[in-house]
């Protein structure tokens, strides 16, 4: 049946009646979620773009069915009570003319223009009927302010009070706390409503066999065997999926590269949250007529947890904590006592310094594809060191030494490229 194997694709909600006509009226329904202050949906929260492509997938399989006809859908779209007034009225319209847009982008004209939208800005019923249902604490303190409590008090022209500070006021936020974990996320979202009819297939008229020995008589020919199995699964054609977007940042440190030491990284979005990166930087330079050395080079490895991601910023952005690990070697001398950090004459394999730490930072958009990554680290540096001074154009040896360091060991103000496919940022400087 067709209302089976469109459950299978898409998690739908339906209702079925059955008209004067015949015709049996059906109504599905998809729910599509967003992050806080986002307006379009994520594939990684929520599977929210896999749910507008599956409805997407589903409607064109409805109107290439000639059994089935669209009669009208609807686009309701809300949000949570956190922000402004104002910012949650754009940000719902703005949720409801992206999922609309995007319909009317996909469908014929001639379907497109049965869409209906409305943008509720709060969705306040919605977190009336979740507390209803719940066991929250406090449950009819909350309905009471929900149910009788105007959005705003104004006395004199002048707003005093409101529906949304009672509620974070009530017992010192506990309430509040509770609904902004268990049911604000569930305020953020655009429910289509889709309504389609089956249409009964006419009858076939019956046909008569004629005898020149007796009446009349009238006897049904079918065309096909009364015992033979008839197909009456219904086909439908899915549009495949976009692919996935692709979360890669090119970063340079510009602290290292304002000390003339070239380096680059990669850092590899993983999902949830989570990155992993690698950093490498190599710089050579000396001058032995002037006994200046100004060498360094070697790698680090890190793993993030990113949080707190600005509006429309891509998943590399906003805050994040990790952890870090570095092995390099050096030689720095300018002119006077100079110092080798690992075994001269060594690679950095066989004997470098080492350090590992935890790091904090911030990333910030400043254009399409591009962020400006803050960080600073610290944890302990290891290993040997050696000092060593020029003497009648040698280089003599004084001691050898071992570092046991703990604090800062890790710096960074990095510029960031963001690579991969839908790998951009929304606003601060880029276009959506």
């Amino acid at each position: 049946m067709i209302k089976i194997l469109l459950c299978s694709a898409l998690a739908i909600c339906s209702t079925a009646a059955v008209a004067d006509d015949g015709r049996t009226a059906d109504t599905l329904s998809v729910e599509v979620y967003y992050r806080q202050g986002a307006h379009r949906p994520d594939s990684a929260y929520m599977a929210g773009r896999e749910q507008l492509d599956s409805l997407l997938s589903t409607l064109h399989a409805l109107t290439a069915d000639t059994s089935f006809r669209l009669d009208r859908f609807r686009v309701v779209s809300g949000a949570s009570p956190e922000g402004s007034t104002s910012f949650n009225k754009a940000l719902s319209k703005k949720r409801t003319l992206y999922v609309g847009n995007y319909l009317r982008a996909h469908l014929p004209a001639s379907q497109s223009a049965a869409l209906a939208e409305e943008s509720l800005g709060v969705d306040w019923e919605g977190l009336r009927a979740k507390v209803k249902q719940s066991a929250m604490p406090y449950k009819e303190e909350v309905l009471r302010i929900l149910e009788h409590t105007p959005e705003w008090i104004v006395r004199g022209g002048v707003v005093v009070d409101g529906r949304k500070r009672q509620l974070m006021n009530l017992h010192r936020g506990t309430c509040w706390r509770y609904m902004e974990r268990e049911f604000f996320p569930g305020l953020r979202r655009s429910l289509v409503t889709v309504e389609y009819s089956s249409v009964p297939r006419p009858a076939e008229p019956e046909k008569t066999v004629e005898t020149a020995d007796s009446a009349d008589v009238v006897c049904p020919v079918h065309d096909q065997a009364e015992d033979e199995p008839q197909d009456s699964t219904i086909v439908l054609t899915v549009q495949p999926l976009p692919l996935p977007p692709i979360h890669i940042a090119v970063k340079t440190n510009l602290l290292f590269d304002a000390l003339l030491v070239p380096n680059a990284g990669l850092e590899f979005y993983l999902g949830k949250g989570f990155s992993v990166g690698a950093n490498w930087m190599y710089a050579w330079w000396k001058t032995d007529r002037r006994h200046r050395y100004w060498r360094l080079y070697g790698g680090e490895l890190d793993v993030r947890k990113y949080f707190g991601r600005p509006e429309g910023a891509n998943p590399l952005s906003g805050h994040h904590v990790g952890l870090y690990g570095q092995i390099f070697t050096f030689d720095f001398e300018t002119g006077g006592r100079g110092y080798i950090g690992g075994k001269p004459g060594c690679t950095l394999w066989e004997k470098m310094n080492y350090a590992a730490g935890v790091e904090y930072g911030y990333s910030l958009p400043v254009a399409r594809r591009l962020n400006l990554d803050f960080a600073i680290g610290a944890g302990y540096w290891g290993g040997d060191y050696y000092e060593y001074e020029p003497v009648d154009n040698h280089y003599v040896w004084r001691q050898t030494k071992q570092r046991h360091w703990f604090g800062p060991t890790k710096a960074e103000v990095s510029l960031v490229w963001l690579i991969g496919r839908g790998n951009h940022n929304e606003k601060k400087g880029g276009k959506p």
